[in-house]
């Protein structure tokens, strides 16, 4: 009966460690999901950042050529 209960407890480690691994691995695989969401999350942004300034930039040109920039350039505040 003692072999019986050793073999026993060896199966539920077993079981329990395989299971573990398995949890493991998915919470790495929606770890490693949820990186590249915030990526590209990151990467919108500062496209639009980037798209901002240089519909900024061209309007700041506009101003110039124009000759209605703010000397002072009290407009970029």
């Amino acid at each position: 009966m003692k072999k019986l209960s050793l073999l026993l407890l060896a199966a539920v480690f077993s079981l329990s460690i395989y299971s573990c691994r398995e949890t493991t691995e998915e919470k790495t695989e929606d770890a490693m999901e949820s990186a590249a969401d915030d990526m590209e999350d990151a990467a919108d942004e500062a496209g639009n950042e980037i798209e901002a300034a240089g519909e900024n930039a061209e309007t700041e040109l506009e101003e110039e050529v124009n000759g209605t920039d703010d000397v002072n350039a009290d407009d970029d505040m």
